[in-house]
């Protein structure tokens, strides 16, 4: 695991009207590393993903991609960059099968501007094998089919095929049953191997703790502390988020 950030922001502050939603947010995520964000609901931990996704703009701050300053204006941005999100809806069709799910809105075309079926499925199995994605009877089944397991699956080699460098995972292991969420942790750390910095949302510490490096904090908008998971507990944890030092908060002063 690279020591040099891969992506890092730096005082980075929303206001919607005056609702303020992050307030001089410092963040960063390294090559190979497995970042957990979390906090309670409120926090700014979608918030903040979406400022780096290109959805919102932040209105002070700055974000910095492989050492260099960035501006994200759109999703498209953060694409061409390497930053890839996998929300939580997964945003995977169910009418389509694995292959146009994995191509969709980006499908290559042959002579006479048919689609390049056999190029695409070629390219949709070696990415599930080299993420030792197993679990598939047939890259040609309809999304609908799969379980829940299956689906996050997808939606995750979906953003590792187009040279992402960082990928985003919001919630990931939601409303799955323990095999299945077994199945996504163990493809989380694949991506770590891999050497793609990985971000996970999740309110599920279990599972953080079983695979995140470092554990970021967020709490009323505020990063309150950054722990090495080596080195410290869930009750750390579930303290910063619930009693973690703010700067300030609006309308009150802070001892």
């Amino acid at each position: 695991m690279s020591t040099q950030p891969i992506l890092k922001t730096v005082g980075v502050t929303k206001r919607f009207g005056a609702i303020q939603a992050l307030t001089e947010v410092n963040f960063e995520v390294c090559e190979g590393e497995i970042m957990a964000l979390v906090g309670d609901n409120g926090a700014g931990k979608s918030t903040l993903i979406k400022g780096i996704a290109g959805i919102y703009a932040f209105d002070e701050g700055d974000v910095f991609f492989q050492d260099r300053k960035v501006t994200i204006n759109s999703p498209r941005d953060a694409s061409q960059l390497g930053i890839e999100v996998v929300y939580q809806d997964l945003a995977l069709a169910d009418n389509l099968d694995v292959v146009a799910n994995m191509f969709l809105g980006r499908e290559r075309t042959g002579p006479f501007a048919r689609l390049d079926e056999a190029s695409m499925e070629k390219s949709c199995v070696d990415t599930l094998n080299s993420l030792a994605v197993t679990t598939l009877r047939s890259v040609r089944l309809p999304v609908a089919s799969l379980s829940g397991g299956q689906r996050q699956s997808i939606a995750v080699a979906k953003a590792v095929m187009w040279n992402s460098k960082v990928v985003i995972l919001d919630e990931p292991t939601a409303a799955l049953g323990v095999a299945q969420t077994r199945q996504v942790l163990d493809l989380v750390q694949r991506l770590s191997e891999k050497g793609l910095a990985v971000v996970m949302i999740s309110h599920n510490l279990h599972d953080i703790f079983e695979v995140a490096d470092r554990i970021a904090v967020l709490r009323l908008g505020q990063m309150v502390n950054v722990f090495e998971r080596k080195n410290s507990s869930q009750q750390d944890i579930v303290h910063a988020m619930t009693a973690g030092r703010l700067k300030s908060v609006p309308g009150m002063a802070v001892e």
